[in-house]
């Protein structure tokens, strides 16, 4: 009798296996790969003869798989926990085989996807197609929610540029009214100040012309005024009243006797 000890692969096919829900399904093939150490094959042997693969392997893929069944409905068995099938019942197996036949190693297991009834399989076909249908719908409304966004930010950047576009020209226009405004200012300023000088002159004047003909109002120059007068007459008096003339003119500040008693002879110096 010749037993293989190296790498080996176990075919269980056309498993059949009852849902939760009483739906009967068929697992066409689950391939478990394993190996058989060479130390333990007297003991494998002996216990569960050469076909030890048909009680350890073969019996309890159909065991593991109809308790995974029985507990799960048909949309988990088919659709929703199927990609975890294949480690569940490697991990299953293994641990028996710790227990009842620790030379036996169990490397992978492999399950095709189940056999279900037509009806039920086309119903799952429309309904993957719906959902299919609806992924896309989905992926259509995020891009044209995505380009409206993007739109909404091109709308929103536009804005803010055109805001701070108006904020500068605005800062711009408020700095040109204060930049007239010290213009201006400075010139009222330099106006009034030259206004204030030209008063000041004109004042200063008058009263330096003030103080200039109080000092002409003094006796010594009054009399000195009247004798530049008489010396710049073209006239000459002559007769016996000159001399009361002269004093009477001289009380009164006039240069005309206030009367005369006697005839003046007149002559006119050439």
């Amino acid at each position: 009798m010749f037993l293989q000890v190296t790498l080996q692969s176990d075919e269980v096919k056309n498993v059949p296996c009852g849902t939760s829900g009483g739906v009967m399904i068929y697992f066409d093939r689950v391939e478990v790969v394993n190996i058989l150490n060479a130390a333990q094959v007297h003991e494998i042997v002996k216990q569960y003869t050469a076909d030890y693969d048909k009680a350890l392997i073969f019996n309890k893929v159909h065991h593991e798989l109809n308790q995974f069944c029985s507990s799960h409905s048909l949309d988990e068995v088919y659709i929703k926990e199927f990609d975890q099938i294949d480690e569940n019942l490697k991990k299953a197996l293994q641990s028996e085989l710790t227990t009842m036949a620790k030379g036996l190693i169990v490397l992978s297991v492999r399950v095709t996807k189940p056999k279900i009834p037509e009806s039920i399989r086309k119903n799952y076909e429309l309904m993957e197609a719906e959902k299919t249908k609806l992924l896309i719908s989905q992926q259509k409304q995020k891009v044209v929610e995505k380009e409206a966004e993007t739109e909404r930010k091109k709308a929103i950047i536009e804005a803010e540029k055109v805001a701070e576009v108006a904020e500068i020209q605005y800062n711009q226009r408020i700095m040109e009214k204060k930049k007239q405004k010290e213009i201006s200012q400075i010139e009222n300023e330099a106006h009034t100040a030259k206004v204030l000088a030209e008063a000041d002159a004109e004042y200063y004047l008058a009263q330096k012309t003030a103080e200039a003909n109080k000092l002409k109002h003094t006796p010594e120059f009054m009399e000195l005024a009247r004798y530049q007068a008489l010396t710049t007459n073209t006239k000459l008096y002559f007769g016996p009243s000159l001399p009361s003339f002269f004093m009477q003119g001289r009380e009164e500040g006039l240069l005309l006797p206030r009367q005369q008693t006697s005839p003046v002879e007149e002559q006119t110096n050439l």
